[in-house]
Formats: structure tokens, C-alpha cells, sequence
């Protein structure tokens, strides 16, 4: 869901490109990760969205977890810090930003997963080894380094 302050922004600026400051979470679980297929362009995706003004970053991370797939997750840990015009992005409706992704990962969760979100269509665990490839290009390079983070567990600036 749209924030008030992007639409704010959006009324501002157009569809001009912005900075757009998120956070992640990886759910990481028996050699699988849990992904969520997106409504606005039927690709998976990592959880998580944009931080909102004053938001810190596991106040952000709960909240938007809970929007999207009414879960709590347990310890999460930071798996790494993302830019770059990798991960430049531009919706359907033509809106453009440059994220920054402040990723998280964990094992364990609270709750039952259920999506009422309207960015939610699914959910599914896909094996580390056999991740999909209709996944959405900025999450790409960010899950392309589970494997490394679960050998090493140092966080990934990239």
C-alpha cells in the first residue's frame, strides 16, 4: 500500500525518480525461503516496503510484515544493505525509484500467514537451489546472495 507521504511526493514530482528507503525480510527455513507473489506485476518477491518518515528500521520491517502477511518475525538479523542501479525500479503505474534496501533474515516467525493485503496474491517456500525466475528485479541480486550469508552470516553491503 502506498504511503501518504509517497503519494504526497508522487503529487509533487510526478513519476520522476526518488530515493526510496525500505526495509526486507528474508524468511529462511530448512534450505527454503518463503516468497510472496506481487499483485501489481505477478512476479515473487522478498516482504517488506518503504519506510515511512521518523520509521526505524524493525519498527518498519514488523509493521510492514504484518501488513502484508499478518506474521511477527523472531529475531531477525541484519542480512545486508542494498543500492545501486540495481536496484532501480519502475512500477506498473510508471512510478521510478531508487531503493535502499535494508534486509533482514530469519528462521522463526509468530502467527499464521494469511494475506489480506492487496499486494498479496500468494505465498510459497521454493528450495534456496531453486528459486523462481519470475521474481521482481530488485530482489534478484539480493536473494542471489542467500547461500553466501548462511555460510559466512556477515552482513552483505553491496
Amino acid at each position: 500500500m502506498i504511503s501518504d507521504y509517497v503519494k504526497d511526493m508522487r503529487e509533487k514530482i510526478g513519476h520522476t525518480p526518488m530515493y526510496m528507503p525500505t526495509v526486507g525480510l528474508i524468511i529462511c527455513k530448512d534450505d527454503k525461503v518463503l516468497l510472496q507473489k506481487r499483485t501489481d506485476d505477478g512476479n515473487w518477491a522478498m516482504h517488506g516496503g518503504g519506510m515511512e518518515p521518523g520509521e526505524e528500521f524493525l519498527d518498519s520491517l514488523r509493521r510492514e510484515i504484518k501488513e502484508e502477511i499478518n506474521i511477527e518475525p523472531i529475531n531477525p538479523e541484519i542480512f545486508g544493505i542494498f543500492a545501486g542501479n540495481d536496484l532501480y525500479h519502475e512500477y506498473p503505474n510508471g512510478d521510478k525509484v531508487y531503493i535502499f534496501n535494508h534486509v533482514f533474515i530469519c528462521e522463526e516467525y509468530e502467527g499464521d500467514i494469511k494475506f489480506n493485503d492487496k499486494e498479496v496474491s500468494e505465498v510459497k517456500w521454493f528450495p534456496i537451489n531453486e528459486l523462481p525466475n519470475e521474481i521482481i528485479d530488485v530482489d534478484r541480486k539480493i536473494l542471489e546472495n542467500i547461500k553466501q550469508f548462511l555460510k559466512t552470516r556477515k552482513p552483505i553491503i553491496d
